[in-house]
């Protein structure tokens, strides 16, 4: 990307504009290519934008081992792009478009004024300075018989010729902002391996609320929770309560094991510790003091603070036999099991896991079955929790693919296949 060389007037076509496709487009605007964005939706950015409206997490302040494994089972595939364009290397390009930021109590980076949209804004303000075109209401349909880009518009079907092109096309979730998976079929056809887009980061459905709890608890938030890892670790943090079950960021930040749980066995259990600070004996001790003409529920929330939504919880998955022997709801308290059936569906889910495995792909992200055609972002077959991991590989994958994108126009010799 820092090659001095003058480009030659060529030409690239990036299809889709959310970050990966915007992060393509500007890598290759700025060393002279003439850019055409292709989305499908009437403005860009659609999905970026609504991620933005309760605050822009862009990134994340985690030391970079502890960031890098937030990307699982696609972490090596992931780590080269993250060396080329990190976390640290975001914020310093979201300072240059005059934005600043700040790290969270949590480790998370918000913009200063928390939106996405002035940070937008001031990107496209740059692109089209720099000669970007955008083309609105353009739905990709596949390549011709020549090899031309297929457009659906308002106008028709159009062919559009470019001398590379990048495929950001955004995965599975959240259709009516744009990502709705209608590119799996169309790249399927050419002969290239897809995983299926599965949901990532959603919330699950338990075996069935009683329709007390449901009308009850529907939306209700858990607070200072722990969730139980097979590892023997604790997560903390909070969910909410759904009317057919869980949602939130503690559930999120479990939903790839919870979600290949019930792939793989039928379904998964999420097992809380619903009051972290205490030690299970102390409860057992607290639970047994008299209650005297107290309700269970008046001694409870008096002697351990367990009141509203947590303990209907435990009265939803307990027995009653339970409830009256101190050392059996203690330990329940502190683990307690919820079976979980389904993970919702995949247009609920924030994001979705599952798209072009990378193993169809050379080391600058080319389709190797379509020389000159490179892919980014959510479309590529990863997945990652919220926290701002997501963005943050969405955008180094767009600049991997635009420098990918440049060096082909430039005439590079092919790279070596990505593990080769």
């Amino acid at each position: 990307m820092n090659d001095p060389r003058p480009l030659p007037h060529r030409s690239a076509a990036v299809i889709g504009g959310g970050p990966a496709g915007l992060m393509a487009a500007e890598v290759l605007a700025a060393a002279g290519a003439a850019v055409d964005v292709y989305d499908a939706m009437p403005s860009v950015a659609r999905k970026f934008l609504l991620a933005g409206k309760g605050g822009m997490n862009i990134t994340h302040a985690e030391p970079p081992e502890r960031f890098l494994a937030r990307y699982g089972e696609r972490r090596a595939e992931i780590a080269p792009l993250l060396a080329a364009f990190g976390p640290d290397d975001l914020r310093d390009w979201i300072h240059g478009l005059g934005i600043a930021t700040f790290v969270g109590s949590s480790g998370r980076v918000f913009p200063t004024d928390m939106k996405a949209a002035p940070l937008l804004r001031a990107w496209l303000h740059r692109l089209r300075a720099a000669g970007v075109r955008f083309h609105p209401r353009h739905r990709w349909l596949g390549w011709d018989a020549n090899g031309a880009l297929r457009f659906a518009t308002p106008a028709g079907e159009l062919t559009r010729a470019a001398d590379a092109t990048v495929l950001a096309l955004g995965g599975g979730s959240w259709a009516r902002l744009g990502s709705d998976g209608a590119w799996l079929p169309l790249l399927a056809a050419q002969g290239i391996a897809v995983a299926p887009l599965r949901p990532a980061n959603c919330g699950f459905d338990v075996g069935g609320w009683s329709a007390h709890f449901a009308e009850r608890f529907a939306g209700a938030p858990v607070k200072t929770v722990a969730a139980l890892q097979p590892d023997g670790s604790r997560r903390a943090g909070e969910f909410v309560v759904t009317a057919s079950g869980v949602e939130g960021s503690l559930v999120y930040a479990l939903s790839a094991m919870l979600r290949d749980a019930i792939e793989r066995d039928g379904e998964a259990t999420l097992t809380l510790d619903l009051l972290p600070d205490w030690r299970e004996e102390r409860l057992a001790a607290e639970i047994a003091r008299p209650r005297g003409a107290r309700s269970l529920a008046s001694h409870l929330q008096s002697r351990i603070g367990l009141k509203g939504v947590k303990a209907g919880l435990l009265r939803e998955v307990l027995g009653r036999d339970a409830f009256n022997t101190p050392p059996r709801l203690a330990a329940a308290i502190k683990a307690l099991p919820l079976r979980l059936t389904a993970p919702r569906p995949l247009d609920e889910a924030i994001s979705s896991a599952g798209g072009v495995r990378f193993e169809e792909l050379d080391a600058q992200l080319m389709l190797r079955r379509r020389p000159g055609v490179f892919c980014a972002g959510e479309m590529l077959d990863w997945e990652a929790p919220t926290g701002g991991y997501l963005l943050t590989a969405c955008f180094a994958s767009g600049r991997a693919a635009g420098a990918g994108a440049l060096a082909w126009l430039r005439g590079a010799p092919a790279t070596p296949a990505a593990g080769a």
